[in-house]
């Protein structure tokens, strides 16, 4: 039993975490776009984790895997750093950011796509990561990943009351004082750290964070802490 814990447990946690990270962060989004479709992936979280692996793939000669999740990590970084950017000027309008994450999505679709079908053996590796795994997770990064995330889901639950407001409208949030601006920085913030931190523990599964709210949504969990709080139990359940 202690030889098959020693290599399961680490995995339950990494997909349990994730899946749970990834599901705090589709609420966010659900709830500050309108959109029930909204997800994860829609901010190209997962697609600069992709591109980051991707480089790596062509510039060293060993890509292992702390290089991979250190790769990944940077890409991850390097589009949310860019998504900010374009929405800085317009107050993070939720619109703005989407569009451009999925146009970074497509892009990365497309350049996968490509070193796919030319049948360079690198695109394995490539497919692999895409696929989504736990894998790669020990038990350093399984309780980091943990440790995150439940920091992070803290962090959404204290700002619940801007995620029941920010639904009804920009005048009534701006109506009841909220900074618009800052409200939605910080969700945002918090919804892209949470999946690219689900992304290193278990790649791009990103259906747990569109899966997750409904789920919770459908129990009855209406209000933003409640939704939070079973929408994340979902998700972990489902990875």
């Amino acid at each position: 039993i202690d030889d098959i814990l020693a290599l399961r447990l680490p995995r339950v946690v990494a997909a349990l975490s994730a899946g749970a990270m990834l599901a705090v962060a589709g609420v966010i989004l659900q709830r500050l776009t309108g959109n029930e479709l909204a997800s994860p992936e829609v901010l190209g979280i997962s697609a600069g984790a992709t591109v980051g692996v991707t480089v790596l793939l062509f510039v060293a000669a060993v890509p292992t895997l702390p290089l991979q999740l250190l790769a990944a990590s940077l890409g991850s970084l390097a589009v949310l750093a860019a998504i900010f950017t374009l929405g800085f000027g317009k107050r993070f309008e939720p619109e703005r950011l989407l569009m451009a994450g999925v146009a970074l999505s497509a892009l990365v679709d497309a350049i996968c796509g490509v070193i796919a079908v030319n049948g360079d053996p690198r695109a394995m590796i490539l497919l692999r990561w895409m696929s989504g795994s736990t894998y790669s997770a020990d038990l350093p990064l399984s309780l980091t990943v943990l440790g995150s995330g439940l920091v992070l889901a803290i962090a959404a639950l204290a700002m619940r009351r801007w995620l029941d407001i920010l639904p009804l409208g920009t005048e009534t949030a701006s109506g009841v004082g909220i900074d618009l601006g800052r409200a939605r920085f910080l969700l945002f913030l918090v919804a892209g750290i949470l999946s690219g931190a689900a992304t290193l523990a278990a790649g791009p599964l990103s259906f747990a964070g569109l899966m997750g709210p409904h789920i919770a949504r459908e129990l009855g969990l209406k209000r933003a802490g409640s939704q939070i709080v079973g929408g994340a139990l979902a998700g972990a359940g489902i990875l």
